[in-house]
């Protein structure tokens, strides 16, 4: 299959996007994310920040420091040079208690696909999942990967507030939520991993490119997990690969 081929959209003066189609799509995500990196290896003038989505790259520019015309055949040289796939750098595991109070979605969410509870666990930490994009809030980290037979629209009436740490499904996307936020998603299960955590440094622990996986654990094992957690101490696996 061809790769999808860009779309250049400026957003006023001071920004331009990178569109690749109008779906979620992996290989649309591999582009963006590569190029992420490539416009950041660049040294292009006048740049202030890269924002990578699921199928675009929003580049924040100083309307001052660069011509449009320059900054169009800069980026459509970088889209040609970027390669097709890429290789996650950093696997992470995360642990999660699912279901109870924990994941109070997931036995609905096993009835509406004639599942039984474990087999929505098994299936949803199955995968490896890539981190698409971070968005909408700090630290929230979309996900793709998602097994098909867990897909499922959003909940028609969103809640107020759901926990930080959620671990979450809505359409085709998974999701793990940095902070207490409201959320139509529905909810399987709860990371005591601090992925957005100010003052520590990183203070985010995921990066758009990042592979996870998720290990379902006892629910006994949350208390210990989350007071060392929150005193800064590191509870999720991290595999490097070069």
């Amino acid at each position: 299959m061809a790769a999808p081929q860009p779309r250049l959209l400026w957003c006023g003066d001071t920004a331009i996007t990178v569109e690749f189609g109008e779906t979620i799509d992996p290989e649309a995500n591999a582009l963006v994310l590569a190029l992420d990196r490539a416009v950041r290896d660049a040294g292009i003038p006048g740049l202030i920040e890269a924002v990578p989505t699921y199928r675009s790259l929003t580049v924040h520019l100083d309307p001052c420091a660069v011509e449009p015309g320059t900054i169009e055949s800069a980026l459509l040289a970088l889209v040609g040079t970027v390669p097709a796939g890429t290789t996650p750098r950093r696997l992470w595991r995360l642990p999660v208690v699912y279901g109870g109070a924990f994941g109070i979605d997931l036995a609905d969410v096993a009835a509406r696909h004639g599942l039984s509870a474990d087999e929505v666990v098994s299936r949803h930490a199955a995968p490896e999942y890539r981190v698409a994009m971070n968005g909408f809030l700090p630290g929230y980290a979309y996900l793709s990967g998602l097994d098909p037979s867990l897909a499922l629209s959003r909940r028609e009436s969103p809640r107020p507030v759901t926990p930080a740490g959620t671990i979450s499904i809505g359409g085709v996307q998974a999701l793990v939520a940095s902070i207490a936020a409201p959320s139509g998603w529905h909810l399987l299960g709860r990371t005591p991993v601090r992925s957005f955590m100010p003052g520590r440094d990183p203070v985010f622990l995921f990066e758009p490119g990042d592979a996870i996986r998720f290990l379902p654990i006892e629910p006994e094992r949350w208390d210990e997990l989350d007071r060392a957690a929150g005193a800064g101490e590191r509870i999720v696996d991290c595999e490097t690969t070069p």
